[in-house]
């Protein structure tokens, strides 16, 4: 049986991080990872394969940086690990040994069991799987209405891509009152709906589904629950995620309510030298202090280079310090960002806040050609003026103005000290420097503080 210093079970963006990141600390230690499929894909990007991407090759990734690190990576798929000796095995048959041993076995679709006619042929989620993608990219192409359930971020995005394609209606059931409900505070969220129908996507939001309605076995209408009737030949459920634990379960790790991997600040579980990291882990709200599950790649990433500076011995103490949420995308041509506490999330850790907001073009003059609107929203603690959460709407710009204000709430900046913040400007890239809107956001903020504490 031969083994290694460290087995990776994924290949996703947490497992290839922290393989990649561990091997250049010990680049003597020996790593596999084991994946269950050839070829994976970039998570953020597969709505995008619908349409912008002219094949899904193009948003193919693999485990080459790990290779070249000098990993070893196994296809297969591990079916059983025994704690107690250290080894596991494959559905080929396959025993291996391991010193240490990491989780990254990402997340699942939610499939809705509970609405009748779930079960039926063209009823599909949005799976993290090359092999699936690229059989479900053939039979979407085919399809003429598609009802795409749920308005989060992937439904959206691929309801959006989907509404390129001229020959296919689509539409889009959310049962919040708003898409993207649950990443911005009501105003943004309204605009994410505007974006959607502008791009010919058909919204109904405030609405349920109640039964798939089929004939001969496939999906032949969609039936909410207000008796509207929708025609589809073609349903994505896209409803969310579950963390893919079923193997740390029966392996014993310790396993938490909402069904992620239970670890510490180092990505240790309750088991000596397992480790889990990404979409399958427990993590924790850098502003509520309450553990929570974001499934971003970026929060996966963030993790998994801190167990890849760790996994040999503890090296770096200022660990993962809770998730940020961080949330971007663009529908229509307008991207919507978020991080932190919005204002919904706030009220519902009561935790006090203010807002801060201002709006403006995001070139200056705003007359130059291709300018957007920004609307820019910062949540900001009253008691002492650090921002806690932000909001931005507009053009591409936006994609890394969150980021600021990301590293702000982590640093935990307050607005005193970002309205004397020292920005680079260009009429073609940003907003004024006499109206940056950040700093204005901040200064608004600073205006509400001011008027309920004087």
């Amino acid at each position: 049986m031969k083994t290694y210093d460290v087995i990776i079970i994924g290949g996703g963006p947490s497992g290839l991080i922290t393989g990649v990141t561990a091997q250049k600390q010990n680049p003597q230690t020996s790593f596999l990872m084991i994946k269950e499929e050839e070829n994976g894909l970039v998570p953020c990007g597969i709505p995008y394969v619908f349409h912008d991407l002219d094949s899904i090759s193009q948003n193919k990734m693999g485990p080459a940086p790990f290779i070249k690190a000098g990993g070893e990576v196994l296809v297969d798929r591990v079916t059983d690990i025994d704690l107690a000796s250290n080894t596991l095995r494959t559905q080929s048959g396959v025993e291996l040994a391991y010193r240490k041993l990491v989780f990254a076995t990402g997340s699942t679709p939610t499939v809705p069991t509970f609405i009748k006619g779930y079960d039926l042929e063209n009823v599909e989620t949005i799976r993290k799987s090359f092999n699936y993608i690229t059989a479900l990219k053939e039979r979407v192409a085919s399809a003429k209405n598609v009802v795409i359930i749920g308005g989060g971020f992937i439904g959206a995005e691929v309801a959006e891509q989907i509404a390129k394609h001229p020959d296919k209606k689509v539409t889009i059931v959310e049962m919040m009152d708003h898409c993207l409900g649950q990443a911005f505070s009501p105003d943004f969220a309204a605009l994410a709906d505007v974006n959607l129908k502008k791009a010919g996507v058909n919204v109904l939001t405030g609405s349920t589904v109640e039964e798939l309605v089929g004939e001969d076995g496939k999906v032949q209408s969609v039936k909410l629950k207000s008796g509207k009737i929708i025609d589809a030949d073609m349903v994505i459920s896209a409803i969310g995620y579950k963390p893919n634990t079923d193997l740390a379960k029966r392996a014993g790790l310790q396993i938490t309510k909402r069904g992620t991997i239970r670890v510490d600040k180092f990505m240790r579980t309750s088991s000596k030298n397992i480790y889990a990291v990404g979409d399958c882990s427990q993590t924790i709200g850098f502003i509520t202090g309450r553990t929570d599950h974001i499934m971003l790649a970026s929060t996966a990433t963030a993790e998994a280079r801190i167990l890849g500076y760790n996994l040999s011995k503890i090296g770096i103490l200022r660990t993962f310090s809770g998730t940020l949420s961080v949330f971007s995308t663009e529908l229509n041509g307008y991207a919507f960002a978020s991080a932190g506490a919005i204002e919904q999330s706030a009220e519902a850790s009561d935790v006090e806040y203010v807002t801060g907001s201002f709006s403006d073009m995001d070139r200056h003059p705003g007359t130059l050609p291709g300018a957007k609107e920004i609307r820019m929203k910062i949540i900001v603690s009253p008691r002492n003026g650090e921002i806690i959460g932000g909001e931005i709407y507009g053009g591409k710009s936006i994609g890394e103005m969150i980021n600021i204000i990301a590293l702000a709430i982590q640093k935990y900046i307050t607005v005193y000290e970002l309205v004397s913040f020292q920005v680079g400007t260009h009429p073609l890239l940003t907003t004024a420097p006499t109206k940056y809107s950040l700093i204005k956001a901040c200064e608004d903020a600073i205006s509400k503080i001011n008027c309920n504490h004087g």
